[in-house]
């Protein structure tokens, strides 16, 4: 106690000669014989007003006293020092003058302690609140009080930061801050406060009451509707609801509160495109979804409309739960427009291969990425109307009837081999062995089953890589197109053999198994060190030991299985689009730590495509031809190998010598993408047959430059002709100013505007460029932002829009581009009741 006396006193006589002390309860006398302040002279009043007023004003008029009473104050009428009291400072000694002068306020200030004084009961309470102050000393007793309230929820300081607190508490099923607010005599100040700040008026305030009204309001403006709750109450939401700390408090309150105000029922009339830009409830994302599956189903909505409703869903709170339900709508509405682009005819075999690669592959991508993006989702139900039409489109529209007009061509061929493009077989004398000529090392990655598609996506991920460059050409695999003939086809081979079991031999000896290969790929260039092995094996060596394997051999082959090991397994095989993805991964990082160990040329290759329906076959899709002949070997889902069969309607039959191999063999091949019945086999996933995806195949040569070539796209602002903010909310386009692209990729920022000093006046957007569109007008993006209360305290003055981006990985940001407003709204608010 006496130190706090003594510290209230010393403050007192920082600005005043005299301070009185009236013992009102004369039980300070201890105290005041205590004090000890250097300079300042004790003295008592005892009847002797006029001699110490003399002394005082006369006698030493430079001298600081503290003058004493044992008693009460006299009225006024009779205090005889009463013009000596008002010219200077009277010292409280109960407890709420301790506390006022503790936190240096001034005794005007004296309500802010005195009505409150369970709020400082706690030490902790006071040495918070006494932080504050000294951060930035209150200008009224309202700012004191607002402190307070900010100590008790354990907030900063402002308004906002205590609502976003007690919806924390609301969220977690606890009202500990909101009973200490009342406790505290806290609470009709808070719902004064709430009501200036927000519009929220309630004969019975209740904060369940006025979070409901909080999300209803912000919902009904959203929408361009009347809300009980003004504009400053959507700030606070919006920044709450975009606040990833309170993630999950928004999340909680948002799924509660959409059923007590029946949204769902309030969505079923109202249109897309009013939703698009409003995440306020989870059952927005819901709807907005059900429609474009609905419409997509339909056919009643354009691409251009889906994808950009799809691109503006990015911005919702809740897109990280939707994403792959967003993904695979974006997927299917490119791969409708790509089917509808299609004329799926050809009039030979190299006309064929050439639109496969130049643009009907593309609707193979297409499909794998919306089957994997719905199973990921884990909203099968969601998606399933889309689904259907999809699936129906895809093995109807597309895949039926692509194999179909290429079956034609394939009918007529009386050796297999589509002129003008590569055989799998020359692939190591045109290939590999051009880097050998020129005595430089290579390496060769040959993915089982990466089909052109993939390799094509796989393409664009390498060349996202900085000094990764990357280029693909199509090659047309050996037939049967599986796995042993494919592998055997793309070493060093002579007189490639099929026996009876569909093993394949080269230079007469076997060609399964890593070990049997590299034997084989040492007859390659006389002289050259060649190694094979597993692409596991290389990519769990250590760096010394990678370089030394570069260092100590001329060729390298790496056998990498994702794709087949996976797709080629009935309990598994509807997991081939998830392989896929682990597939690009996984060759992305092996060209990554190839280059480490001084790897610079690397080819990517494959033993074979494959053809994939995700849903299960109908009775229609099975061949129902009968081969027949003196010896049938093997019987595959999609090639019958034998001695002397027979023409079979409804199948293709080629030898061993049309299809450029050794040996007496006839092989079968069911036409276009119908399968043999074959007990056991998966017959989604499927390869060996003469289809395009089947056996256009890629070959993607990888190099690495020596200068960085990666850049992020620009983003402009689109400075308006008036750069002036005149009411509380503002628009602003934004401009990217080149498509993203392999080399050009996206740039995420953070927009707000902004004081000279650095305060925010505004809410925030997270924004992500990524158009890929060449149509400059596709790649604006308007942003609407809200002022906020503290844009008052900057009115009249330069403000700034800023655009921030994140450095590196970590939670700071540094400013990318700027543009000056003036602030200048005719009519500022007072919140300050």
């Amino acid at each position: 106690m006496s130190d706090r006396i003594q510290a209230g006193l010393a403050r007192l006589f920082e600005e005043h000669r005299i301070v009185f002390w009236y013992d009102t309860a004369r039980d300070m006398r201890e105290a005041f014989e205590a004090v000890d302040l250097p300079g300042v002279e004790k003295v008592e009043i005892a009847n002797n007003e006029f001699g110490l007023k003399y002394r005082m004003l006369r006698q030493e008029p430079k001298q600081k006293f503290l003058v004493f009473k044992d008693g009460p104050e006299p009225e006024m009428a009779d205090n005889w020092l009463l013009d000596v009291q008002l010219a200077t400072a009277v010292f409280k000694a109960d407890q709420a003058a301790i506390w006022l002068a503790e936190l240096g306020l001034p005794g005007k200030y004296e309500a802010a302690v005195r009505d409150h004084i369970e709020f400082y009961r706690s030490t902790r309470r006071l040495e918070r609140l006494k932080a504050m102050e000294a951060e930035q000393p209150s200008d009224s007793v309202s700012a004191v009080r607002r402190k307070m309230l900010a100590v008790c929820v354990g907030a900063d300081g402002a308004l906002d930061t205590v609502i976003e607190a007690l919806l924390g508490e609301l969220a977690e099923g606890r009202d500990d801050a909101l009973r200490l607010m009342e406790r505290a005599g806290l609470i009709e100040f808070f719902w004064k406060q709430v009501e200036n700040a927000y519009g929220y008026v309630s004969d019975e305030p209740d904060f369940e009451d006025f979070a409901i009204t909080l999300f209803q309001s912000c919902y009904f403006r959203a929408l361009g509707e009347d809300g009980k709750l003004n504009s400053e109450a959507l700030l606070v939401y919006r920044r709450w609801k975009n606040n990833r700390l309170h993630a999950d408090a928004f999340e909680t309150l948002s799924r509660k509160y959409q059923d007590i105000l029946r949204i769902p029922e309030d969505l079923g009339d109202r249109e897309i495109k009013v939703l698009r830009p409003i995440d306020h409830f989870e059952e927005v994302d819901r709807q907005i979804i059900r429609t474009l599956v609905a419409e997509m189903s339909s056919q009643t909505v354009t691409a251009a409309e889906v994808l950009k409703t799809v691109r503006e869903r990015r911005q919702s709170h809740w897109y990280p739960i939707y994403a792959d339900v967003y993904e695979a709508i974006g997927y299917a509405t490119e791969f409708q427009q790509a089917l509808a682009e299609a004329t799926l005819g050809m009039t030979s075999p190299a006309e064929g291969v050439k639109r496969y690669v130049t643009s009907w592959f593309r609707i193979d991508q297409l499909y794998r990425k919306f089957i994997y993006h719905m199973q990921k989702s884990g909203q099968a139900s969601l998606l399933g109307a889309l689904f259907e039409s999809v699936e129906n489109r895809y093995t109807t529209s597309f895949l039926l009837a692509v194999n179909d007009a290429w079956q034609d061509q394939v009918a007529k061929m009386t050796d297999w081999g589509v002129p003008g493009y590569a055989r799998q077989s020359n692939f190591y004398m045109d290939q590999a062995a051009e880097f050998r000529r020129r005595d430089q090392k290579v390496v060769v990655i040959i993915s089982d089953a990466l089909r052109y598609e993939v390799a094509e996506e796989c393409l664009r991920e390498i060349r996202k890589l900085p000094r990764y460059d990357a280029e693909l050409t199509p090659m047309i695999s050996s037939l049967p197109s599986y796995t042993q003939l494919g592998m055997a086809a793309l070493l060093p081979n002579k007189d490639l053999m099929l026996s009876n079991d569909a093993a394949v031999s080269s230079f007469g000896n076997p060609t399964k198994g890593t070990a049997n290969r590299e034997k084989i790929l040492a007859h390659g260039r006389s002289g050259d060190r060649a190694k094979a092995m597993k692409a596991d094996d290389f990519m769990n060596m250590k760096a010394d030991e990678g370089k030394a394997l570069f260092r100590d051999h001329d060729i390298l082959y790496l056998f990498h299985n994702r794709i087949d090991i996976v797709g080629d397994k009935l309990a598994t095989e509807d997991r081939v689009t998830e392989a896929a993805e682990d597939a690009i991964e996984d060759l992305t990082k092996l060209v990554r730590k190839l280059t480490t160990a001084n790897f610079s040329n690397i080819l990517i290759t494959a033993d074979h495509g494959f053809l994939y329906q995700h849903r299960p076959l109908d009775e229609t899709e099975y061949s129902i031809a009968d081969p027949t002949g003196s010896e049938i070997l093997v019987k595959n889902r999609r090639f019958v190998i034998g001695r002397g069969l027979n023409e079979t309607p409804g199948m293709k039959m080629f030898t061993t010598e049309q299809l450029g191999l050794t040996g007496d063999l006839d092989v079968l091949f069911p036409n276009s993408i119908n399968r043999m019945r074959v007990k056991g086999a998966g017959s989604r996933f499927v390869h060996g047959g003469a289809t395009l995806q089947e056996v256009v195949i890629p070959v993607l040569r990888v190099g690495k430059r020596r200068e960085a070539d990666v850049s992020k796209v620009e983003v402009q602002i689109i400075t308006p002709s008036r750069s002036l903010i005149s009411s509380g909310q503002t628009s602003v386009a934004l401009y990217q100013a080149q498509p993203v692209s392999a080399k050009q990729q996206q740039r995420d920022l953070l927009a707000g505007i902004y004081a000279q000093d650095g305060t925010l006046i505004s809410d925030e957007h997270q924004l992500t460029f990524d158009f890929a569109s060449q149509n400059p007008r596709e790649r604006e993006l308007p942003i609407t932002f809200l002022l906020s209360r503290e844009a008052d305290r900057f009115n009249n003055q330069d403000v700034f829009l800023k655009l921030r981006e994140r450095v590196g990985k970590t939670s700071h940001f540094e400013d990318y581009t700027s543009h000056r407003f003036q602030l200048r709204r005719g009519i500022s608010t007072d919140f300050d009741f």
